[in-house]
């Protein structure tokens, strides 16, 4: 790759990485409309560092909550960090579960364009009905484990192309009830084993494949982190002003616009 595709790719995984935009779909896009060559596994794995180093150090605060509260609960302390962390623990694996199952078929046979469109729409639609129709009223206190279930088992769908983790996630903590800020917190906080598993698993099958461009995984990984940490920092100061609709508009037009190549 040279170097103006790195910082574009990288960028575009840090920026839709957190945002209910679908990141998987914009790093398929430019190889399918660009021609450009696919940016291979240790890149993938490089940018995914950076999204990984960006929440953690935004939430890094409380992380050391989570887990020293977790720690306690083993210990028979309850708290409401330790039931968060269980929360997080539980809503994580219907999307290891699924990904282990159906990893495969997916990605040999949903990672095209008419998915994409199809997936964009589609769950853009249900993003802003969440959003207007959701009571909005629940803080990230109240997260129960029923709901935490709930939104794990939609997590899963993530792993098609084009529908979004963050996005599937806030959208069913808006129709559950939950406001914006809940939201969008449980579904960064979520995204850390998320994105640690899916890393590391790619990780392992890099190992297996051999050696790597240092060059542009450092840089990718380094654009992809502090793009995505300024995408979590500005997302929260702003969802509650601006709330999901400006990402709904996007999301039709960009299916739009997919439709519209898949018929020229």
């Amino acid at each position: 790759m040279d170097t103006l595709q790195i910082i574009i790719l990288a960028l575009i995984q840090g920026i839709t990485e957190f945002l209910p935009i679908s990141s998987s779909a914009h790093l398929i896009l430019p190889a399918e409309l660009l021609n450009w060559r696919d940016q291979g596994l240790a890149f993938d794995v490089a940018v995914h560092v950076g999204t990984l180093m960006a929440v953690l150090v935004y939430f890094r605060q409380d992380i050391g909550r989570l887990i020293l509260a977790w720690f306690g609960s083993l210990r028979g302390q309850k708290s409401q960090d330790a039931s968060l962390a269980w929360n997080i623990i539980w809503a994580t694996i219907p999307v290891g579960v699924v990904g282990l199952l159906a990893g495969d078929f997916i990605e040999q046979h949903l990672r095209s364009v008419a998915v994409i469109a199809a997936t964009t729409i589609i769950f853009g639609l249900l993003l802003g009905w969440a959003d207007y129709a959701g009571k909005r009223i629940k803080p990230l206190s109240e997260l129960g484990l029923p709901s935490a279930l709930i939104i794990g088992l939609s997590q899963a769908l993530a792993l098609i192309p084009g529908t979004s983790r963050s996005g599937i996630t806030m959208t069913t903590a808006l129709a559950l009830g939950y406001d914006r800020q809940a939201a969008a917190r449980f579904s960064f906080l979520l995204s850390i084993p998320v994105i640690t598993l899916s890393g590391a698993f790619k990780a392992y099958e890099l190992i297996e494949a051999g050696s790597a461009d240092w060059y542009a995984l450092g840089l990718g990984s380094f654009l992809a982190g502090v793009s995505a940490w300024l995408c979590i920092h500005w997302f929260l100061k702003l969802i509650d002003r601006i709330g999901m609709w400006p990402f709904v508009v996007y999301r039709l037009l960009l299916g739009g616009a997919l439709i519209a190549f898949i018929m020229m």
